[in-house]
């Protein structure tokens, strides 16, 4: 338990509500637990030693990263390329 917790109200929908409490019963936890969880993962600098928050991660950051920085200057010649492998005959656009 904390030494000291201060009791504040939030006002939220029935379906933030709803989300809310499956999310901190599928983790077993307290609603309380989960929202100071959830408050101190959102809030700069409030990680403190020793404390276990999970950061959200979007593992679809970089998924379109080629490692080329020429793709944009190159589309025509890329394009043209893509539609040579396929068989596909090529068409210029606005002919």
């Amino acid at each position: 338990m904390l030494a000291y917790v201060k009791r504040t109200t939030i006002k939220i929908d029935d379906t933030l509500d709803a989300r809310m409490r499956h999310e901190a019963a599928r983790r077993g936890m307290t609603v309380s637990e989960w929202t100071r969880e959830a408050i101190t993962a959102h809030l700069p600098g409030g990680e403190q030693e020793g404390d276990t928050v999970r950061r959200r991660t979007f593992h679809s950051a970089g998924a379109g990263d080629s490692g080329h920085s020429d793709i944009s200057e190159r589309m025509e010649e890329l394009l043209a390329g893509l539609a040579e492998e396929e068989g596909t005959p090529q068409r210029r656009l606005g002919a």
